[in-house]
């Protein structure tokens, strides 16, 4: 239900290497100042996972937030997707917002949840109320107005920190991929004094459009240079919340200083580069949210029996995705079937898992030919592997706490967060070394980290996991020891709430 609100009444209120903040500082208690005001944070994300996620920025955008609560007035904007206002009740449209060039007008709603968190929603039917994700429709392609969808996105950001309706208004805002990015422009042009922060969960996702969009976007045409939104003759909302942010982070140290190589920087490495000299590029590990932990599992007798407790979840999978019931080693896929994830690498080695005895499960979406090799394996080894094209949270779940083993040869990883599921509920993961893998995943202890990226490392990787597998001993060591990881926000969230002081007191100093 909509309710509506008048105005007046609204509730808003030179470093020579990358900025590293590591998790594991005993001392980091000590390096904050105190305030005596709290920041406030108006978080703006393309997905939450309370209504809506397609991958990790879903998870990280419904945590983050709780997590940074106790340090800071932190609320949420989102789209107004079918999806957010199908689980959304007593929505109050608190402002209305005006339309410019191609940009239609939109009505901000608010919620709160359950458990206290203020919601914001953009709402636009034209835009969002659609079938399919937030990002393309079920038929697999790309929305083809993604450019007018969240340029609304983020120019509603900009326009809750600045307009002076708002008895709430932000002290800072977070940005969070190519989605949100263009806030950070649109602040700037408009000459507002509220910083932004801007988080790439994922470099290779950019936000390019032809640069004939400019007008329809509201971009005013001096910003078309390579300090502004310029990118190869088009234009970049990511590389805009890159120039016009006032701080970047990723969601991990490794990525953070991979992305400033040309290796992984995806073209945008040399002003990577040159944010990090300036001491505005810093690297903060992702966490989980306390459901990931096997005693928090309600529908399981065997709270605290690790073994059994893995054991009913091994032979649900099974039963459910066809396989032979067995007591071999279960290997488990959950990922977007896409060329990152290195599945071209692990449908090499299906057989070998096959062929030494082994099941594999699959879980995902992705690229056709992907999906369709994977479908052909699980064809021609029905009573070995097994098949989900598609994405059930639950079963993922399941599928965590089922698995012996977790595979995730990625090519490049930001953060991830399968591996710190895997873990937390007992499957090992079997990881290329990069990104948020290095830094999650200890080898030889609690997982397997192969260095060369090749099918020959990953097969290697797989019979020493066979070889663990063999030895009770051994395999109860690692998992006890993947188990008692702890990935929780307390210190990243920490972490974040000073860079939003950070920013906000350079901005009233400026």
């Amino acid at each position: 239900m909509i309710h509506s609100a008048t105005l007046s009444n609204l509730s808003h209120a030179d470093a020579p290497s990358i900025k590293v903040l590591r998790s594991d500082n005993p001392r980091s208690a000590r390096i904050y100042p105190t305030f005596r005001e709290r920041s406030k944070v108006l978080f703006v994300t393309s997905e939450f996972a309370d209504f809506v996620q397609a991958g990790g920025l879903g998870a990280v955008s419904a945590s983050l937030p709780r997590a940074l609560r106790r340090f800071c007035d932190i609320r949420v904007l989102v789209p107004g997707y079918r999806q957010v206002l199908a689980r959304s009740q007593d929505l109050e449209v608190v402002a209305h917002l005006p339309g410019v060039a191609e940009i239609p007008p939109c009505s901000i709603g608010r919620l709160t949840t359950a458990d206290g968190l203020v919601i914001y929603v953009v709402l636009c039917q034209e835009l969002f109320d659609r079938d399919g994700c937030p990002y393309m429709g079920r038929d697999g392609a790309e929305f083809d107005d993604n450019d007018i969808r969240f340029a609304r996105l983020s120019l509603a950001a900009a326009e809750m920190a600045t307009q002076a309706q708002y008895d709430w208004r932000p002290s800072s805002v977070h940005l969070n991929d190519w989605q949100t990015a263009l806030a950070a422009g649109y602040l700037a042009w408009s000459g507002a004094s509220v910083p932004s922060l801007l988080t790439v969960h994922n470099l290779a996702h950019q936000g390019v459009f032809e640069a004939e969009r400019m007008e329809a976007l509201a971009i005013p045409t001096s910003a078309f240079t390579m300090q502004g939104v310029e990118f190869f003759g088009k234009l970049s909302f990511l590389k805009a919340g890159m120039n016009y942010a006032a701080h970047l982070t990723t969601v991990s140290q490794t990525y953070a200083q991979e992305v400033t190589q040309a290796e992984f920087g995806c073209r945008l490495d040399g002003l990577l580069l040159e944010r990090a000299l300036q001491g505005r590029l810093t690297g903060i590990l992702n966490g989980v949210d306390d459901t990931w932990d096997p005693r928090q599992d309600r529908q399981c007798s065997y709270l605290y029996d690790a073994q059994r407790w893995k054991g009913r979840y091994a032979d649900y999978l099974r039963g459910g995705f066809g396989l032979t019931l067995s007591r071999a080693p279960l290997f488990s896929i959950v990922c977007r079937l896409v060329h990152q994830k290195g599945v071209d690498l692990a449908l090499h080695v299906a057989r070998d898992i096959v062929d030494l005895g082994g099941q594999l499960i699959v879980m995902g979406r992705g690229e056709p030919q992907f999906e369709a090799a994977f479908a052909s394996l699980a064809s021609r080894h029905r009573d070995a592997v097994g098949v989900r094209i598609g994405f059930d949270p639950e079963e993922a779940r399941a599928i965590f706490a089922g698995s012996d083993f977790m595979l995730m040869p990625s090519r490049f990883e930001p953060c991830g967060l399968s591996q710190m599921y895997a873990q937390r509920f007992g499957a090992i993961p079997i990881a290329y070394r990069t990104g948020g893998l290095a830094e999650t995943i200890h080898d030889g202890k609690t997982g397997f980290l192969f260095d060369r990226f090749s099918v020959q490392a990953l097969s290697d990787s797989i019979r020493l996991a066979f070889d663990v597998f063999g030895s009770y001993k051994r395999m109860s060591e690692m998992r006890r020891a993947a188990m008692a990881l702890k990935f929780d926000w307390s210190d990243s969230a920490q972490r974040y709430n000073a860079l939003y002081r950070q920013i906000e007191t350079t901005a009233r100093r400026s």
